[in-house]
């Protein structure tokens, strides 16, 4: 038990926990954003086929 209690000690002093924790954030943020971005992206082609094929077909894009 005393070993345990000195790693995590010595593992909270060191750098590595803040590190890791600010990588963790910026990845999560780096997620969000990628996704908004793919999301955005496939609403707009979405958006822009459907006028398309509305126009190739003669039927107004609702």
């Amino acid at each position: 038990m005393k070993s345990l209690y000195s790693k995590v000690q010595r593992f909270l002093k060191s750098e590595d926990g803040p590190t890791a924790v600010e990588y963790a954030v910026m990845l999560s943020l780096i997620i969000v954003i990628c996704l908004t971005a793919v999301r955005t992206v496939g609403n707009n082609a979405r958006t822009t086929f459907t006028s398309v094929a509305g126009q190739i077909s003669g039927t107004p894009a609702s």
